[in-house]
């Protein structure tokens, strides 16, 4: 029987017109952003390589320096940053994303069992599915990028009619809530769900994306809040976290899309 354990992904997960185009490659990106402490480096390098087998004992080992939050932090949410760095230059895809986070969750775990109360996430995120609409790849790999970056997630999952999205949004107080179309016929879902948020005294970011929309439709309606790319979730959660409404994300929507804040 074939032992995946020792398949290296590294040689299957390649996307050969990227690497021919592009000059920054995994190694090249890393040097500039992983920490430069070894035990922190290990630990980071475990999740930017998708070593879920090592991670535990890179963690344990950070551990005996440092405290549970900074091995997290500054180890393998750093690990997480450079993945999110590479899926957004095209250079790693959603197979990298998903055993990246799988290596991080796993230190995650080995971490918080130092911990002495469970860890605080930075901000909770509805995310769905346009009603009507059952393609889901693109909401899957945004939650994968908020988890990693620190944020709780309330995944509604595909084909969300509008009235339970309130409902939910009203039930959790989230953060912000995302939307995600990739059809055309299905997109008229967000203006109601924003429209039925503000009837209900509700005022969030809703970051709306996927192949149906556009930034002008979605700056149409109230609340609305384009994501041109998965990668930038984070960057607007945090931004939401920090006390941006939707309007001021509008207004600066363009420096955040070319990493200038």
């Amino acid at each position: 029987m074939l032992d995946i354990g020792k398949v290296d992904y590294n040689e299957v997960f390649v996307r050969y017109d990227i690497v021919s185009e592009s000059k920054d490659n995994p190694e090249t990106i890393a040097a500039k952003m992983l920490p430069k402490d070894p035990l922190l480096k290990k630990v980071a390098e475990d999740v930017l390589y998708m070593k879920w087998k090592d991670v535990e004992a890179s963690v344990k080992g950070a551990l005996a320096k440092y405290k549970p939050e900074d091995v997290i932090e500054k180890g393998l949410v750093k690990g997480m940053d450079v993945v999110g760095d590479l899926y957004g230059k095209g250079i790693y895809y959603l197979p990298h994303v998903m055993l990246a986070a799988k290596s991080m969750e796993t230190g995650v775990k080995e971490a918080e069992k130092k911990m002495t109360s469970a860890m605080v996430t930075k901000g909770t995120v509805v995310m769905h599915v346009a009603e009507g609409d059952p393609h889901d790849i693109g909401k899957n790999i945004a939650a994968v990028l908020l988890r990693s970056s620190g944020y709780g997630i309330v995944d509604m999952g595909r084909d969300v009619p509008v009235d339970d999205v309130v409902d939910k949004v009203v039930d959790t107080k989230p953060t912000l809530v995302t939307g995600t179309a990739l059809m055309t016929t299905t997109m008229s879902a967000f203006p109601r769900i924003a429209e039925r948020l503000l009837e209900k005294g509700v005022e969030l970011p809703f970051i709306c994306a996927g192949g149906a929309v556009n930034r002008a439709f979605v700056e149409s309606f109230p609340l609305g809040v384009y994501a041109e790319k998965a990668i930038q979730g984070p960057t607007l959660a945090g931004k939401v976290v920090e006390g941006w409404d939707y309007k001021k994300l509008r207004n600066k929507w363009d420096d955040l899309a070319k990493g200038k804040m």
